[in-house]
Order: C-alpha cells, then structure tokens, then sequence
C-alpha cells in the first residue's frame, strides 16, 4: 500500500510538471495567457471557513500569499489524483503501464474543475460565466489530457 502511494504520488508530481510546462508552451507559442493561480489559492484559503462558491474570488477577501497557496493546491491536487489513480489501478498497471486507463481518469477529474472550482471561483459551471466557455472547455480538456499523458509517462519511466 505504502509503495503504491509512493508511486502515485511521483506520477501525479510528473503530470503536473508536465500539465505546467503545457501551459508554458501554450503561453509561448500561441500567446494563451500565463497560468495565474492566485485566484486558485484566494479559494483555497477560503475554504477553510467553508465558503466554496464564490460570485467572484476577485471580490473575496484577499490573502496575503495566495498565489504561493494557488500553487501548493496545484500541485497537491495533482499528488492526490496520482495517488487516487495508483490506488484505483494496483501494482499491476505500474508493472505495465497503458495510456487509456491514465486518460479517461485524467479526463474524468475535468468535473472537478467544471463543478467545483470554476464554479468556486464565480466562473460558473464548465466556465458558462466565461467571455469563451467553449475555448475554456477545450483547453481544459487538453490540459488534462496532457496530464494523463504525464501519468502515464511517469509510470513508464519508474516502472
């Protein structure tokens, strides 16, 4: 159990490592804006006091260190869906690896996001109160989607 946690773990640090530098690429080359995950962290910190849903998280009160937290429940939610994934999977898929396992979890945890962290943020659910919610969609599908991909390359490479 141990080790399929340690595993988990490693493969969702790779997909976000790789989801990360998909932004980057995207913000390089076809000039999608920088990942900002200060609003991200401005809801995460109010999570504590319960408040999920947000009108805005711009109007929210603001926390000093947002952006830091934004970032730290990125990359603990990227941990968490690793370890979901090793655990749901066992040792023999990181024994053998395959890519359509990674990508349908991968796809499935977009629901998280759609309706419950756009939502929290006051962006509505799947982004409807966005300016483009089908562009939004699309790039969340192709985020996670090169997540997947870095689940599925990260077990590849411990294995």
């Amino acid at each position: 159990m141990i080790e399929l946690i340690l595993r988990g773990i490693l493969i969702g640090l790779g997909a976000t490592i790789l989801m990360d530098l998909w932004a980057i690429v995207l913000n390089k080359v076809f000039a999608q804006p920088k990942a900002n995950w200060a609003p991200a962290g401005r809801w995460f910190w109010h999570l504590r006091r319960a408040k999920v849903f947000h009108d805005s998280i711009a109007a929210a009160e603001p926390y000093e260190h947002e952006l830091a937290l934004g970032w730290a429940g990125h990359y603990a939610v990227g941990l968490l869906y690793g370890v979901i994934l090793a655990l749901i999977m066992g040792p023999n898929w990181f024994a053998a690896p395959t890519f359509i396992p990674a990508w349908i979890f991968g796809i499935v945890t977009i629901g998280a996001g759609w309706f419950l962290m756009q939502p929290g943020l006051g962006l509505g659910w799947a982004a409807s109160k966005t300016p483009k919610p089908n562009k939004v969609r699309l790039l969340n599908f192709a985020a996670h989607t090169v997540f997947a991909l870095g689940l599925y390359g990260t077990a590849l490479m411990i294995r």
